[in-house]
């Protein structure tokens, strides 16, 4: 089945809300009415609600079952609760006015409704860039207990095949502690997608085949990514011939389960992650889905600033997939 028919099929009946703080965007709200339509999420979009309604109109886009949330007009006393747990969460970081600054940004008002349980998760990034997204998230909503970094992931699809490629949006050099929580994340990841994760630890080097401090970070973070999650299947460091091909991996690496048979990669730095995922994307035509933001508390998805309408509403299917 289609990875977004399997996603619609599971949140149909959950109903959950995605706050989108780019509301007057056109692919916002054309995106948030077809999701309301085909009854998958309650959306909920930030900005000015005559102006939201005036274009939506003249775009014909009819936003029944879309609520719409004006900042500048929330109600005094929702409002000062938000003021209240927003100060406490920054721990005195932050003065009340700075604070109520704070909350001026439809960044930080989206991610304030998901951290009181107003919304269930956010989407945002059509206009703005990753860090006015990732930065509230990280400040509020915060990581998992025993995450310290969040990481990004993109699933790739291609007829019936699905993988899940790691960490290729947030960490540019992770160090070993680091790829072993980004590879348990990623496993967390593959299973939404109903994908069974097969972790590959992603090196130039395949089993000692090579010797050098890239090869040995990847060597001791598959140490600590096995020791974190004994149930799974995690073995490095693999070369991707030998991670993905049956034949080589039988050859390279005959007593690993998972070589020749991985379904998730994770890459040793955000270069090569990156650079992986894209040329499986234009020479291998793969769909990449994503980034998919990983260890948070609360599902928050950053989208391109070139993303379409159709973008926006599969991203949303996916940001509500994550919700627990």
């Amino acid at each position: 089945m289609d990875l977004f028919e399997s996603l619609k099929r599971k949140i149909k009946s959950q109903q959950r809300s995605v706050v989108f703080p780019e509301g007057e965007d056109a692919r916002i709200y054309a995106a948030a009415a077809r999701l309301a339509q085909d009854g998958l999420v309650q959306p909920i979009l930030l900005g000015d609600v005559p102006t939201i309604k005036a274009n939506a109109q003249q775009d014909d886009v009819a936003l029944t079952g879309v609520k719409i949330i004006d900042p500048q007009s929330y109600p005094q006393a929702q409002k000062a609760a938000m003021v209240d747990a927003l100060a406490k969460r920054r721990e005195g970081k932050n003065t009340r006015e700075e604070v109520q600054q704070m909350l001026t940004d439809v960044n930080y008002f989206g991610t304030m409704l998901v951290y009181m349980h107003e919304a269930d998760a956010m989407v945002s990034g059509a206009v703005h860039p990753t860090g006015d997204t990732v930065r509230p998230a990280l400040q509020i909503i915060k990581t998992k207990p025993g995450v310290k970094r969040i990481s990004g992931a993109f699933v790739m699809q291609r007829n019936h095949e699905r993988y899940v490629f790691a960490d290729t949006a947030i960490n540019i050099d992770p160090d070993a502690a680091t790829l072993a929580e980004i590879a348990v994340e990623s496993a967390h990841t593959a299973e939404i997608f109903d994908i069974d994760p097969k972790v590959a630890m992603l090196s130039f080097s395949t089993k000692g085949s090579a010797k050098g401090e890239m090869v040995t970070k990847v060597q001791e973070a598959t140490k600590l990514a096995q020791e974190k999650a004994p149930q799974l299947e995690i073995d490095g460091e693999l070369q991707f011939d030998a991670a993905f091909v049956p034949d080589v991996g039988a050859s390279k690496a005959p007593d690993s389960k998972v070589a020749g048979h991985a379904t998730l990669f994770v890459f040793p730095e955000l270069q090569s992650g990156n650079i992986g995922y894209k040329i499986a994307q234009r020479l291998g035509h793969f769909e990449a889905i994503g980034p998919i933001l990983q260890g948070l508390n609360a599902p928050v998805s950053d989208l391109s600033r070139g993303a379409s309408e159709e973008d926006v509403y599969k991203v949303a299917i996916m940001t509500a997939a994550q919700v627990k």
